[in-house]
């Protein structure tokens, strides 16, 4: 059969051998020449069980063959295995690694193992750890930086034609500050094809490469520090960053809309200097403050954890960046008006990163008004509030070194990464947008895409050295149907950069860096709830690329063991 022949049938293919009985006759009789490996078993029917057998009756089960396939032979086998993909399409019965419906999003992630047994000392970070915002504040600060940009920095009044648009970026993006552009970057440090913006519209893929002098590579070495802020390329890691990546977008939009010449370099720094004042004028402190309701969320569940680790006998610390008055009231909203208590130390406005890495600034006691005092602080005690200082000293005064501490933040650099590179502390990171993905994973078209699309990849990487024309035409179709599947699983999560955690098939660099920088990583806190204090976390043995075909049992966290995925072992 030509296989202009064979994809006209394939059409009429529907999920019962008995619907196409002779095409698939048709392939029985020629499969069984190819030659399957161990025996002469027919290679299309050696994978289907009858109904009643196993645990799913009626389903019917492929394996496709390992066939020996040398360059040069016929285009018989890659039609065969064109024929089992449509088999495949039709059944989605067959699960890829990694997706099961039963992914928990109150799960705890484990990138090293953890035993909670060891751990006496558990530290929290405040904005987006103790407290979760709800995505109001986004807005909130999006049009106050859009304000000071027009009234304090003198930018056309047409920006405030632009609203905030709540779903544009996402976490762990790159700006390059020189060339205006909002990209995500994977832990290769390669541009993902189709997520590079200038303002709000895509840059195409022949033009980033242009831009980046044939390549997709960013050498991140160069051109930003550890820290991902700069110079020339900037990272935004923290949650509180989405509304100055829209800002930015806007803020480039409206001049390219508008033909205005304009520099880069300074639309960044105005932008970011504008979203800073937010901050420091303190409006960001003063909404929530006024309306705690609106803005802090789940609050009953931070009071559960600290009530629960207390009683557990276990000591608690604090160390934030933001100020006594606006963490005592939302602790107060939360926790109660005796918060304090269920911490041993307290340390408001700590400048991190730098309280972390260097051993300058002393701590200073604040009384109970938050008025500075004078003393000089020879211990950290109990129901005091300190600020500043550096964790030097915080070692020597408390003698909390090494794993007997876990602390959580959300923010990978600030919070963590000096922790756990020069300090050996336990870290946890909160990723909150783990909610949201987790439900776009257990979606059955998630998992019928991407089990089409490791399916897909499985046949591309075995049939590629096949040269004759049918078969390098289907090898073309294939690649191209691979694309399409590849942004249909991206646009799940975001349209225009999908998941936070992966580009197309490799992990995000924010997920190089989450993995580098935390022990554990979870959506809130009060994921802790869910486990024993003397639970230990077993990652899961992520494969090697040579391990591959030996970690099929080895598959989610948070689910049941994945069915079907003998089948899986032959596609991929």
């Amino acid at each position: 059969m030509c296989i202009a022949g064979f994809k006209k049938k394939k059409l009429a293919i529907n999920s019962t051998p008995s619907s196409f009985p002779h095409t698939h006759t048709h392939f029985q009789n020629r499969l069984s020449h190819t030659g399957s490996r161990g025996t002469g078993a027919n290679p299309v029917t050696q994978g289907v069980k009858p109904e009643g057998e196993g645990t799913h009756p009626g389903r019917v089960f492929f394996s496709i063959p390992r066939v020996k396939t040398p360059i040069g032979m016929c285009s018989l086998q890659i039609v065969s295995l064109h024929f089992l993909k449509t088999r495949v399409l039709h059944l989605f019965y067959l699960i890829p690694p990694g997706v099961c419906n039963l992914l928990n999003p109150s799960t705890i992630y484990a990138n090293n193992e953890v035993n909670l047994d060891e751990v006496d000392i558990y530290g929290f970070d405040y904005d987006y750890t103790l407290a979760l915002y709800s995505s109001a504040l986004d807005a909130m600060i999006y049009n106050k930086a859009r304000e000071f940009l027009i009234q304090h920095y003198k930018y056309p009044q047409g920006i405030s034609r632009y609203d905030y648009i709540p779903n544009f970026a996402a976490r762990g993006l790159h700006y390059d500050i020189q060339k205006g552009l909002l990209m995500k970057i994977d832990a290769f440090h390669y541009i993902q094809p189709g997520t590079v913006y200038r303002g709000l519209r895509p840059v195409p893929d022949e033009e980033v490469l242009q831009l980046y002098g044939g390549t997709h590579h960013v050498p991140l070495h160069q051109v930003s520090g550890f820290y991902g802020k700069g110079p020339k390329m900037k990272q935004f890691m923290d949650v509180f960053s989405l509304p100055e990546m829209t800002l930015l977008a806007v803020a480039n939009d409206f001049f390219i809309s508008n033909d205005i010449e304009y520099d880069p370099v300074h639309l960044y720094k105005d932008v970011s200097d504008a979203v800073g004042m937010v901050h420091i004028k303190g409006y960001m402190y003063k909404w929530i403050m006024q309306d705690l309701e609106k803005y802090i969320i789940r609050g009953d569940e931070t009071y559960a954890v600290l009530h629960r680790l207390v009683s557990n006998g276990k000591k608690l610390f604090l160390i934030t960046n933001s100020p006594f008055s606006f963490v005592d009231k939302g602790m107060k909203y939360m926790v109660g008006k005796d918060w304090r208590e269920f911490f041993d130390v307290i340390i408001v406005q700590a400048d991190k990163p730098h309280f972390f890495n260097d051993c300058v600034k002393p701590f200073r006691r604040l009384d109970s008004n938050g008025d500075l005092q004078w003393d000089k602080i020879n211990s950290l005690d109990k129901g005091q509030i300190y600020k500043q200082g550096n964790l030097f000293d915080f070692l020597r005064l408390t003698g909390w070194r090494g794993s007997k501490v876990l602390y959580f933040g959300d923010h990978l650099y600030s919070d963590l990464a000096d922790l756990m590179l020069r300090h050996g502390w336990r870290t946890g990171a909160i990723v909150p947008e783990l909610e949201m993905e987790t439900k776009v994973v257990n979606t059955e078209q998630y998992a019928q895409s991407l089990t089409w699309l490791q399916a897909l990849t499985g046949l591309l990487e075995r049939m590629q050295m096949h040269r004759d024309p049918e078969s390098q035409k289907v090898l073309q179709d294939w690649l191209k149907e691979r694309e399409e599947l590849r942004a249909v699983t991206k646009n799940l999560f975001n349209p225009q950069f999908g998941s936070i955690f992966r580009t197309c098939h490799n992990p995000t660099y924010f997920s190089r860096r989450l993995c580098r920088f935390s022990d554990l990583y979870m959506a809130s806190i009060s994921c802790l709830l869910n486990y024993d204090l003397s639970y230990t976390f077993y990652p899961r043995r992520t494969p090697l690329q040579h391990e591959a075909p030996l970690w099929m049992d080895q598959l989610c966290t948070g689910c049941m063991k994945t069915p079907f995925l003998e089948e899986m072992t032959h596609i991929r």
